[in-house]
């Protein structure tokens, strides 16, 4: 039926303007129109959540699986709200077509769950072909690019259309000085009086729609300046090492890949939070590493400041994936791993949602920036270090960064300016009221 469903929906798939839209309008609307009934759907709390654990590993595994539950059409709507906020909408999707008939959600429900699949397949197939035009262009100009994260992730999964993506983006060589001469060179737009991050710079007017990061580093790193010393020449050193694949575009080595998206899943986790696609993300990559790269990587993650936070997520690996333990690049910490996996259900994709189950756009400022400190406390102890230095960091950005504009706008709030936004950025991402 759901297959039924599925080419019902694709032969009248909109046009890629129309797919964008949707595509961008998937997660707000579906909360906001329940939000206006008064009828919003809270969430299942994580402990309750063995039938999303098992559409998980149905959906990234190709092997015969069983589904266990027999949810009701309540239940199925609440699977789906998680799902909208942990945007997995079309991973879980590939699941529940392997379900027998008796075990599928609701029929309305289902048409809804099958044009959010399409609407991001189509957009992954607009941003493969944007990566490889982006690619092809600073190949033009000698320049070695490789994509981060987004379209190299997703090329690995069961169904390279599942993953829900992004934005793009795309690593330069050269270093910052050099690379914003070639952006400049190249007609690429984007405003030299914001503050531009230290590993990137966002371009403006992007084509398609399609946002564009430019990275000079191949990572944030860490807080820290030694061991984010220690990871960044690393991964510097590693990047060298693209391959040219089939969409069009470079990708790094998986071991670049576990090494940058566990330094980048830490920077996100404190600065903001996480999602259940960047565990996905990582259980893909794992699965995909050779021994050789995993023990590599596992030697290494004390000297880059990442060892807790990867025996947290190792045993979510664990846990929820059910990952095989040879596979595994550390022993897992249960404590941690709770904590690790409450936080991602409690935020949702890179923390955006609070307790009610909306966006935090809805929330107060005050309220938001009375949450993110209490959130920082509450991560002390899975890296002191990062914690005190993102709360210097902080402080430090804020009267330097801030207080200037807020003088020359007359405006305590910032949180609408195109500043702001930049200056979270350089300041681990933290919201200022």
């Amino acid at each position: 039926m759901l297959h039924t469903v599925a080419y019902a929906m694709n032969k009248r798939t909109p046009s890629h303007s129309s797919k964008r839209n949707g595509f961008r309008n998937i997660e707000f609307a579906t909360y906001f129109f329940r939000f206006k009934k008064k009828t919003l759907i809270v969430p299942m709390e994580y402990q309750e959540n063995a039938a999303l654990h098992e559409l998980l590993r149905m959906a990234v595994s190709d092997s015969p699986c069983i589904f266990t539950h027999k949810l009701s059409a309540k239940e199925w709507n609440e699977l789906h709200s998680v799902c909208i906020k942990q945007l997995l909408s079309a991973v879980v999707y590939r699941a529940i077509c392997r379900l027998p008939k008796e075990q599928q959600p609701p029929l309305e429900l289902a048409f809804q769950w099958a044009s959010e699949a399409e609407t991001v397949k189509g957009h992954n197939k607009l941003l493969n072909a944007m990566a490889a035009k982006y690619t092809e262009q600073f190949a033009t100009q000698n320049r070695k690019t490789a994509i981060l994260k987004g379209s190299a992730n997703a090329r690995l999964y069961p169904d390279p259309f599942m993953r829900q993506a992004g934005d793009i983006d795309l690593w330069v060589e050269g270093g910052r000085k050099s690379v914003i001469a070639l952006l400049k060179e190249m007609k690429f737009e984007f405003d030299e009086k914001e503050i531009i991050a230290p590993h990137h710079v966002h371009i403006q007017k992007a084509e398609n729609d399609i946002t564009l990061e430019i990275h000079f580093r191949p990572s944030s790193g860490n807080l820290n300046p030694f061991s984010s010393r220690r990871l960044l020449c690393f991964l510097e050193n590693e990047i060298q090492n693209v391959e040219h694949v089939p969409e069009g575009f470079n990708v790094p080595s998986i071991k670049f890949a576990l090494a940058m998206q566990l330094a980048h899943i830490q920077r996100h986790f404190f600065s903001g939070g996480i999602g259940f696609k960047q565990l996905v993300d990582y259980y893909i990559l794992l699965q995909h590493a050779s021994e050789e790269e995993r023990q590599e990587i596992s030697g290494k993650l004390s000297s880059f400041g990442l060892l807790k936070l990867c025996s947290a997520l190792m045993w979510i690996m664990d846990y929820v994936f059910k990952l095989d333990p040879e596979k595994m690049l550390c022993k897992p910490n249960e404590k941690l791993g709770k904590k690790l996996l409450a936080e991602v259900y409690r935020g949702g994709h890179f923390g955006k949602y609070g307790h009610s189950g909306l966006p935090d756009i809805y929330r107060n400022a005050i309220v938001r920036w009375l949450k993110y400190k209490w959130r920082r406390i509450r991560l002390f102890w899975f890296s002191p270090s990062e914690v005190l230095l993102g709360e210097i960091g902080y402080w430090f950005t804020f009267i330097i960064g801030t207080i200037p504009l807020r003088i020359k706008k007359r405006r305590f709030a910032l949180s609408e300016t195109k500043k702001l936004n930049r200056t979270q950025e350089k300041s681990n991402g933290e919201t200022f009221f």
